[in-house]
């Protein structure tokens, strides 16, 4: 069914029909029933609903075992990113562009059951004394929730989902993110297994240029990555490692700092890490000192300067680390510094700089 008619059904007077049917079908489906949900909520239509047209059956299901009126939302390829406010109101990112949908969640009792039932599952919860979780969807999207008291209007959501993975640099030509010559430079620093840092802004491509790059690594070299929400899709001798938070008892977590620790005892040739945010920063720049070259990460900065500032307060977050030692190392083993951004919605490489005792720029985005 369209987007645009899920969309519809969701909104108005038919979203108290769809939520009754929802119940239904949940109050009397047996453990045992094995039958595919969309049947069972055929069967039950023409008697709890009989009329609200069949098209419906898609947005029942969304309220029985998915996140409701916005799960239709998640189907668009266009979207980015979901966002729902303490009123209800979900706005998406489609296109580069943020911009209010015809969506909402009609209570904040019905926003709080949809992301119980997604984070459930996941030995998550989401309640006063915990007013606040992240998670991985199945489809790979990364889902953040807060509630009252730290949310002071209301449930607030935020849904970033997992991009489409381009093939490779060519496609990135193609499109206008970088120049030929810009492509080549990249293509040149994997291969001759120089270290590399992306940065830029939240949602400018860093994970998506990460993942491009890493197709570049020749064949048969053994690759670790180290990510908090599996994002990267490489090919060839990969061993991907994902972070965990706490469960519901506040027991569980395995942190960067755990995984990077363990990537080092895999015989990587090349370790992969898809964001550095906090003291792991020192185990990554550990990692790459001790004969991993070629690897590669990602950061929040907007030039070559603030990502190196920024990965060295980072790394001095641990308690052994000092300024002068970390700075040395930060120049001795970060060779090349790529920041992407936003140019009129559309996401582009604007620079990639060489790193040594200075930055040198070798490419910008005309």
């Amino acid at each position: 069914m369209p987007v645009a008619a899920v969309v519809a059904i969701g909104v108005g007077v038919a979203m108290g029909v769809i939520e009754r049917v929802a119940g239904r079908v949940v109050a009397e489906t047996d453990r045992s029933d094995q039958r595919p949900l969309a049947v069972r909520v055929a069967e039950l239509l023409p008697t709890e609903a009989p009329l609200l047209d069949p098209s419906a059956t898609e947005a029942i299901i969304d309220t029985v075992v998915g996140l409701g009126p916005v799960q239709a939302l998640l189907r668009d390829p266009l979207v980015s990113d979901v966002l729902v406010n303490g009123d209800g109101q979900a706005w998406v990112e489609r296109s580069g562009t943020l911009q209010p949908s015809a969506v909402r969640f009609e209570s904040p009792a019905q926003m709080m059951a949809a992301i119980e039932r997604v984070i459930a599952p996941l030995g998550l919860r989401l309640d006063r004394a915990s007013p606040a979780v992240d998670a991985r969807l199945p489809d790979g999207s990364r889902l953040h929730a807060m509630i009252p008291p730290a949310s002071v209007d209301g449930p607030v959501l935020a849904i970033r989902r997992f991009a489409e993975a381009i093939a490779n640099l060519g496609q990135l030509v193609a499109q206008g993110a970088i120049a030929s010559q810009g492509a080549e430079l990249l293509t040149s620093f994997v291969t001759d297994r120089r270290n590399v840092l992306i940065c830029g802004p939240t949602g400018a491509g860093k994970t998506t240029l990460l993942n491009v790059l890493s197709h570049e690594i020749p064949a048969g070299e053994r690759i670790v990555t180290v990510e908090d929400a599996a994002e990267l899709r490489l090919h060839g001798h990969v061993v991907r490692l994902e972070g965990r938070p706490a469960n519901s008892e506040g027991a569980g977590a395995i942190s960067l700092r755990q995984l990077l620790r363990h990537a080092l005892r895999l015989r990587p040739d090349r370790i992969i890490v898809g964001e550095v945010r906090g003291a792991e920063a020192f185990d990554m720049l550990q990692a790459m000192s001790t004969g991993h070259d070629g690897s590669m990460s990602t950061l929040h900065a907007r030039s070559a300067e603030e990502a190196l500032w920024r990965l060295e307060t980072l790394a001095l977050l641990d308690a052994a680390a000092t300024e002068a030692s970390i700075r040395k190392q930060i120049v001795g083993v970060i060779d090349v510094v790529v920041v992407v951004g936003r140019r009129h919605g559309q996401r582009v490489v604007r620079s990639i700089s060489r790193i040594g005792p200075e930055i040198t720029e070798v490419y910008r985005c005309s």
